[in-house]
């Protein structure tokens, strides 16, 4: 019986350039979003792109997933529907989706069982409603960013789908989902993937009495989400994908952070004695020391992974605060380069400066040149397939097989073992493929060589060229009755092809997260236990009126994307009262928890940002705030 249980490392791909970075750091999976229907509509992809990214993937047995994980309108449905297949044929192994009718839709086709994962915008926060969606036919969920380790450990105690969670990267202040705020302001729908960001601004803190608490802060904006001190705490709650937040980072944050995490479960999984081993399979070569702090890093925070913190804001600034070296005065000991982006309190610089500091100001680097330059290296991270090929002497000529090389840990299964059938199989992310092989008969004249070692010899090095193919060669087998005489021409011919069929066999989608044991049940919708976003068609039933929002200028707000037919539009139908609803409490954040710290004055009730007024509601007993319209 084989109770391994297979870690798939889930990271962000803004384009197909970027996948291709994420699987060459080493991730087990990337997730990547389409023509349009993605929540990230500033990082839409062609069907062409993320066909090229499958099989680029798949070379090393990792999934691609792709988003159509926007709310729709009645208008949508077929060209959803139509995206749907297009990235099935195209290769996707799976299909993140928000919008249940449209699930529902794909999952009675009988095409998509086993392909759906519920988005984390279905807000994903509690048991019941991950059993719904299992019951619905989704294969893989993603867990609220709230969720405690405890939560997601009872969850997947009560549940046979296969659960993913963040591991770092952005952390929505709204659970996802229920975020309406960008929608009512500015027209612009984050359940439609145009969220303003609204989060990420000032706002000044109000008391009862209208009177000012906080000036002009960053008070909903969170710090990153950095999970990387407790991962074996992390998989121990049963979650078997980890997912890096990030489908609008460039190439080098990607890099970084999956090459950061790569190399901290390589030694998890050798010190579980067998418990874990990697999803997918290649070797990944990382030429440089990563360090989340060198890239995108708002500073970082676990969230209310074991209890609720005192401190998740960074009221001064919602962008990224870099790396901290100390207080001034710079110290010779600091690791300094020439070119080094510096911030020292509201000054920017770059090193070596003559700029002057006051004593005590902390110092960060926002940009260091030679970690630039190393991770702009084009060997900065790689990944090869190790293979076996093996001349075999047949009846008529010759035949070349190539066969996958699986390097197993000296603690852990190798990413191929295949699962007992009969023993118990553990949940989540499995993999049950034989390693891939192919082999091409050459019918050939048998001329024996007048110099044995030297053919022999060319044999193998000829053979073993495959420098310009992802694969590598772990051995070079010869086997034949004496040494015969082939030219470097005809070994490079047969080699060619042969590598051409075996790439051939490693592009089918893997679709290798089985929802075990669970019947599908055509669910028309599910309860709606996470807020009217799970029944886009019955929004008006359970939300009431925005009239008495005012509207505000664009301006001192991100600007809107280039609009397109699939676009979102203000609100045909009323919005939610709560314009958020989150797990996060500013009252807590402030020292003022209701249960914490009474008082009796100097409450934080609104939060202004102009025109804007909305009111903090607190429900102390499910422990969360709601912004309300004012």
């Amino acid at each position: 019986m084989n109770n391994v249980r297979y870690i798939e490392l889930l990271a962000p791909a803004k384009n197909l350039a970027v996948g291709r970075v994420a699987i060459d750091s080493g991730a087990d999976a990337v997730y990547i979003g389409g023509p349009s229907f993605g929540a990230r509509q500033a990082a839409g992809n062609s069907v062409e792109d993320i066909a090229e990214l499958c099989r680029y993937a798949h070379l090393f047995d990792a999934r691609v997933f792709v988003t159509l994980n926007t709310l729709l309108r009645d208008d949508e449905y077929d060209e959803a529907v139509r995206l749907a297949y297009s990235y099935k044929s195209a290769g996707a192994d799976a299909i993140l989706i928000q919008d249940l009718r449209l699930a529902r839709i794909l999952l009675e086709t009988g095409d998509f069982n086993g392909r759906l994962h519920a988005s984390t915008q279905c807000d994903n926060r509690t048991l019941e409603r991950v059993q719904e969606l299992e019951a619905m036919g989704f294969s893989q969920v993603v867990l609220a960013r709230e969720l405690s380790y405890d939560a997601m450990r009872a969850i997947y105690e009560h549940t046979h789908v296969a659960l993913e969670a963040f591991v770092h990267g952005a952390l929505c202040v709204s659970y996802s989902g229920a975020c309406y705020l960008s929608e009512a302001v500015l027209g612009r729908s984050a359940n439609r993937g145009a969220c303003a960001q609204m989060c990420r601004l000032t706002y000044d803190v109000l008391d009862e009495q209208g009177r000012e608490l906080q000036h002009q802060k960053h008070i909903l904006s969170l710090y990153d989400l950095d999970r990387s001190q407790h991962l074996r705490e992390l998989l121990e709650t049963g979650v078997t994908t980890l997912k890096i937040e990030g489908r609008l980072k460039d190439a080098d944050y990607v890099r970084n952070v999956t090459a950061y995490y790569r190399q901290l479960l390589d030694r998890l999984f050798l010190e579980s004695d067998g418990r874990y081993a990697q999803a997918s399979s290649g070797i990944t070569r990382i030429q440089f020391k990563p360090d989340p702090a060198k890239t995108f890093h708002r500073g970082a925070t676990e969230s209310f992974s074991f209890d609720r913190p005192a401190n998740l804001v960074n009221q001064d600034t919602p962008k990224s605060t870099g790396e901290f070296l100390g207080r001034a005065p710079i110290q010779p000991t600091w690791p300094l380069h020439n070119g080094d982006g510096l911030v020292a309190g509201e000054q920017g610089f770059y090193w070596p400066s003559r700029q002057r500091i006051p004593a005590g100001t902390p110092v960060y680097r926002t940009y260091d040149a030679e970690f630039q330059r190393q991770l702009a290296a084009k060997d900065a991270t790689s990944r090869v397939l190790p293979v076996i090929l093996t001349l075999r002497e047949t009846p008529t000529g010759f035949s070349l097989e190539i066969k996958e090389h699986f390097r197993t840990s000296p603690k852990g299964g190798s990413a191929h073992e295949v699962i007992d059938q009969q023993g118990e199989q553990p949940k989540g992310h499995l993999r049950t493929a034989a390693p891939a092989a192919i082999s091409l008969s050459f019918p050939a004249e048998k001329i024996p060589a007048s110099n044995p070692d030297r053919a022999e010899a060319l044999v193998r090095t000829q053979l073993a060229k495959l420098g310009n193919t992802p694969l590598e060669a772990a051995e070079v087998r010869v086997l034949w009755s004496q040494p015969y005489f082939l030219s470097a021409a005809t070994l490079n011919d047969w080699r060619r092809q042969a590598v051409e069929a075996f790439l051939n066999t490693k592009s089918a989608p893997i679709n290798s997260s089985p929802n075990i044991g669970v019947k599908l049940q055509a669910t028309p919708f599910l309860a709606d236990k996470g807020g009217c976003a799970s029944k886009p068609t019955n929004r008006q039933a359970c939300i009431e009126s925005l009239s008495q929002v005012p509207a505000l200028p664009a301006e001192g707000y991100p600007p809107a994307p280039p609009t397109s037919a699939t676009s979102p539009t203000a609100p045909s139908a009323p919005l939610p009262n709560a314009l958020m609803t989150c797990k996060y409490c500013i009252l807590n954040e402030l020292g003022c928890c209701k249960t914490r710290a009474p008082r009796k004055s100097g409450i934080p009730t609104y939060l202004r940002r102009g025109d804007l007024l909305l009111r903090i509601q607190t429900d102390c007993n499910a422990c969360e705030m709601k912004l309300i319209k004012a």
